[in-house]
Protein backbone atom coordinates (compact mmCIF):
# COMPACT_ATOMS: atom_id res chain seq x y z
CA UNK A 1 0.00 0.00 0.00
CA UNK A 2 1.32 3.88 -0.60
CA UNK A 3 -0.11 7.17 -0.53
CA UNK A 4 -0.36 9.64 -3.03
CA UNK A 5 -2.02 12.86 -3.20
CA UNK A 6 -4.08 13.72 -6.93
CA UNK A 7 -5.02 17.15 -7.25
CA UNK A 8 -6.16 17.73 -11.40
CA UNK A 9 -4.93 14.23 -12.38
CA UNK A 10 -1.87 14.06 -14.96
CA UNK A 11 -2.62 10.53 -16.72
CA UNK A 12 -5.48 8.06 -17.51
CA UNK A 13 -4.13 6.20 -13.92
CA UNK A 14 -4.50 9.11 -11.71
CA UNK A 15 -7.94 9.37 -13.84
CA UNK A 16 -9.20 5.73 -13.03
CA UNK A 17 -8.22 6.22 -9.32
CA UNK A 18 -10.07 9.30 -8.75
CA UNK A 19 -13.17 7.59 -10.37
CA UNK A 20 -12.31 4.80 -8.03
CA UNK A 21 -12.37 6.59 -5.00
CA UNK A 22 -15.60 8.10 -5.87
CA UNK A 23 -17.29 4.95 -5.94
CA UNK A 24 -15.91 4.33 -3.22
CA UNK A 25 -17.22 7.42 -1.22
CA UNK A 26 -20.60 6.11 -2.42
CA UNK A 27 -20.30 2.80 -0.85
CA UNK A 28 -19.53 4.23 2.48
CA UNK A 29 -21.35 7.15 2.86
CA UNK A 30 -24.61 5.82 1.04
CA UNK A 31 -24.50 2.04 1.33
CA UNK A 32 -22.87 1.64 4.52
CA UNK A 33 -23.43 4.57 6.67
CA UNK A 34 -26.84 5.79 4.68
CA UNK A 35 -26.44 9.32 4.53
CA UNK A 36 -28.51 11.47 2.34
CA UNK A 37 -26.16 11.87 -1.09
CA UNK A 38 -25.85 12.69 -4.37
CA UNK A 39 -24.92 9.31 -6.37
CA UNK A 40 -24.94 9.01 -9.79
CA UNK A 41 -23.49 6.29 -11.75
CA UNK A 42 -22.04 4.51 -8.67
CA UNK A 43 -20.30 7.81 -7.92
CA UNK A 44 -20.53 10.19 -4.83
CA UNK A 45 -19.97 13.42 -5.41
CA UNK A 46 -21.08 17.34 -4.46
CA UNK A 47 -20.32 20.80 -5.30
CA UNK A 48 -17.19 20.81 -3.08
CA UNK A 49 -15.64 18.43 -6.08
CA UNK A 50 -15.62 21.01 -8.12
CA UNK A 51 -13.64 23.70 -5.94
CA UNK A 52 -10.15 21.99 -7.17
CA UNK A 53 -9.25 20.24 -3.98
CA UNK A 54 -6.50 17.72 -3.04
CA UNK A 55 -7.08 14.13 -2.62
CA UNK A 56 -5.13 12.33 -0.60
CA UNK A 57 -5.83 8.21 -1.49
CA UNK A 58 -4.65 4.99 -0.05
CA UNK A 59 -3.70 2.73 -2.88
CA UNK A 60 -2.99 -1.05 -2.66
CA UNK A 61 -0.55 -3.41 -4.65
CA UNK A 62 -2.92 -4.49 -6.72
CA UNK A 63 -3.78 -0.18 -7.87
CA UNK A 64 -7.17 -0.47 -5.45
CA UNK A 65 -8.56 3.06 -3.80
CA UNK A 66 -8.51 1.52 0.34
CA UNK A 67 -8.68 5.26 1.30
CA UNK A 68 -9.59 8.63 0.60
CA UNK A 69 -10.03 12.33 2.13
CA UNK A 70 -10.75 16.03 0.66
CA UNK A 71 -8.56 18.73 1.30
CA UNK A 72 -9.70 22.40 0.59
CA UNK A 73 -8.15 25.59 1.82
CA UNK A 74 -10.82 26.57 4.82
CA UNK A 75 -10.40 30.27 3.50
CA UNK A 76 -12.78 29.24 0.49
CA UNK A 77 -15.91 27.61 0.42
CA UNK A 78 -15.89 24.37 2.73
CA UNK A 79 -18.39 21.56 4.53
CA UNK A 80 -17.96 22.89 7.73
CA UNK A 81 -18.84 26.82 7.21
CA UNK A 82 -21.37 26.08 4.32
CA UNK A 83 -23.11 22.91 5.48
CA UNK A 84 -22.21 22.41 8.77
CA UNK A 85 -22.51 25.95 10.39
CA UNK A 86 -24.25 24.68 12.90
CA UNK A 87 -21.65 23.07 14.92
CA UNK A 88 -19.66 26.04 15.00
CA UNK A 89 -20.01 28.41 17.89
CA UNK A 90 -21.29 31.13 16.42
CA UNK A 91 -22.48 29.82 12.78
CA UNK A 92 -19.22 31.19 11.40
CA UNK A 93 -15.71 29.32 10.76
CA UNK A 94 -13.15 32.07 11.03
CA UNK A 95 -10.61 30.79 8.61
CA UNK A 96 -7.43 31.81 8.04
CA UNK A 97 -4.17 30.80 5.37
CA UNK A 98 -3.14 28.03 7.96
CA UNK A 99 -6.09 26.13 7.94
CA UNK A 100 -7.17 23.17 5.59
CA UNK A 101 -10.10 21.20 5.65
CA UNK A 102 -10.71 17.54 5.69
CA UNK A 103 -13.41 15.52 4.47
CA UNK A 104 -15.17 12.98 3.07
CA UNK A 105 -12.58 10.49 4.91
CA UNK A 106 -13.33 6.81 4.46
CA UNK A 107 -12.09 3.41 4.11
CA UNK A 108 -12.54 0.59 1.99
CA UNK A 109 -13.46 -2.37 5.73
CA UNK A 110 -14.22 -5.14 2.83
CA UNK A 111 -10.65 -5.14 1.35
CA UNK A 112 -8.71 -7.65 3.52
CA UNK A 113 -5.46 -9.42 2.61
CA UNK A 114 -5.04 -13.18 3.48
CA UNK A 115 -3.00 -13.09 7.29
CA UNK A 116 -3.60 -9.08 7.90
CA UNK A 117 -7.12 -8.77 9.40
CA UNK A 118 -6.11 -5.13 10.89
CA UNK A 119 -5.84 -3.86 7.19
CA UNK A 120 -8.27 -1.24 7.58
CA UNK A 121 -6.81 0.02 10.99
CA UNK A 122 -3.23 0.03 8.61
CA UNK A 123 -5.15 2.16 6.05
CA UNK A 124 -6.73 4.34 8.30
CA UNK A 125 -3.27 5.22 10.20
CA UNK A 126 -1.49 5.70 6.41
CA UNK A 127 -4.51 7.75 5.79
CA UNK A 128 -3.70 9.93 8.54
CA UNK A 129 -0.21 10.23 8.04
CA UNK A 130 -0.88 11.21 4.55
CA UNK A 131 -3.24 14.29 5.69
CA UNK A 132 -0.47 15.41 7.93
CA UNK A 133 2.61 14.77 5.30
CA UNK A 134 0.61 16.67 2.48
CA UNK A 135 -0.52 19.60 5.20
CA UNK A 136 3.32 19.72 6.12
CA UNK A 137 4.64 20.05 2.84
CA UNK A 138 1.90 22.47 1.83
CA UNK A 139 2.41 24.97 5.15
CA UNK A 140 -0.86 24.07 6.66
CA UNK A 141 -0.63 24.34 10.75
CA UNK A 142 -4.15 22.71 11.20
CA UNK A 143 -6.63 21.07 9.78
CA UNK A 144 -10.73 21.54 10.68
CA UNK A 145 -12.87 18.78 9.95
CA UNK A 146 -16.67 17.78 11.00
CA UNK A 147 -16.69 14.11 12.67
CA UNK A 148 -19.24 11.57 14.34
CA UNK A 149 -17.93 10.97 17.44
CA UNK A 150 -16.97 6.76 17.02
CA UNK A 151 -14.53 8.63 14.80
CA UNK A 152 -12.98 11.13 17.34
CA UNK A 153 -12.80 8.26 19.43
CA UNK A 154 -10.50 6.58 17.29
CA UNK A 155 -8.39 10.21 16.70
CA UNK A 156 -7.99 10.48 20.36
CA UNK A 157 -6.69 6.57 21.09
CA UNK A 158 -3.94 6.88 18.15
CA UNK A 159 -2.41 10.18 19.62
CA UNK A 160 -3.59 12.72 17.67
CA UNK A 161 -7.37 13.98 19.66
CA UNK A 162 -9.60 16.72 18.51
CA UNK A 163 -10.11 19.67 19.95
CA UNK A 164 -13.73 20.44 20.14
CA UNK A 165 -14.87 24.06 18.27
CA UNK A 166 -18.28 23.67 18.75
CA UNK A 167 -21.15 21.07 20.43
CA UNK A 168 -22.24 17.61 19.72
CA UNK A 169 -25.59 17.80 17.36
CA UNK A 170 -27.49 15.57 15.41
CA UNK A 171 -27.64 15.30 11.65
CA UNK A 172 -29.89 12.78 10.64
CA UNK A 173 -28.82 9.62 12.62
CA UNK A 174 -25.26 10.68 13.31
CA UNK A 175 -23.98 12.62 16.58
CA UNK A 176 -21.35 15.19 15.07
CA UNK A 177 -18.66 17.40 15.97
CA UNK A 178 -16.85 19.72 14.18
CA UNK A 179 -12.91 20.62 15.48
CA UNK A 180 -9.21 21.24 14.87
CA UNK A 181 -6.57 18.97 14.45
CA UNK A 182 -3.07 20.39 14.83
CA UNK A 183 -0.30 19.91 12.03
CA UNK A 184 3.35 18.56 13.06
CA UNK A 185 6.52 16.61 12.02
CA UNK A 186 6.31 15.07 15.47
CA UNK A 187 2.68 13.72 15.08
CA UNK A 188 3.09 12.79 11.64
CA UNK A 189 6.29 10.52 12.89
CA UNK A 190 4.13 9.52 15.62
CA UNK A 191 0.91 8.22 13.90
CA UNK A 192 2.84 7.20 10.15
CA UNK A 193 3.06 3.07 10.39
CA UNK A 194 6.61 1.41 10.11
CA UNK A 195 5.68 0.27 6.65
CA UNK A 196 4.21 3.79 5.38
CA UNK A 197 5.46 4.12 1.96
CA UNK A 198 4.60 7.51 -0.04
CA UNK A 199 4.43 8.47 -3.78
CA UNK A 200 3.66 11.93 -2.86
CA UNK A 201 5.50 15.11 -4.51
CA UNK A 202 5.54 18.78 -4.15
CA UNK A 203 3.93 20.30 -7.27
CA UNK A 204 3.94 24.36 -6.28
CA UNK A 205 0.73 25.00 -8.26
CA UNK A 206 -1.44 22.47 -6.46
CA UNK A 207 -0.34 24.07 -3.27
CA UNK A 208 -1.54 27.43 -1.79
CA UNK A 209 0.90 29.08 0.90
CA UNK A 210 3.57 26.22 0.67
CA UNK A 211 6.53 26.54 2.90
CA UNK A 212 9.39 25.19 0.70
CA UNK A 213 10.15 24.46 -3.37
CA UNK A 214 12.10 20.88 -3.06
CA UNK A 215 10.32 17.91 -3.89
CA UNK A 216 9.40 15.04 -1.41
CA UNK A 217 11.42 12.20 -2.98
CA UNK A 218 9.15 9.10 -2.64
CA UNK A 219 10.42 6.59 0.34
CA UNK A 220 13.05 4.06 -0.53
CA UNK A 221 11.02 1.23 0.23
CA UNK A 222 8.72 2.56 -2.97
CA UNK A 223 11.81 3.20 -4.76
CA UNK A 224 12.61 -0.65 -4.71
CA UNK A 225 9.22 -1.67 -5.28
Amino acid sequence: MHIMAIAAPRNEVEKKLLEEHHKLRARVFSGRLGWDVRVDGGCERDAFDDLGPTYILAVSEDDHVLGCARLLPAVGPTMVSDVFSSLLPDGNLHSRNALIESSRFCVDTSHEVAGRSNRAHETTLAMFAGILEWSLLAGYAEIVTVTDLRFERILSRVGWPLQRIGPVKRIGTTAAVAGILPVSSLIFEKLQPANYCSMMEFRPNTFKGAACDSSLVPCQACQKA
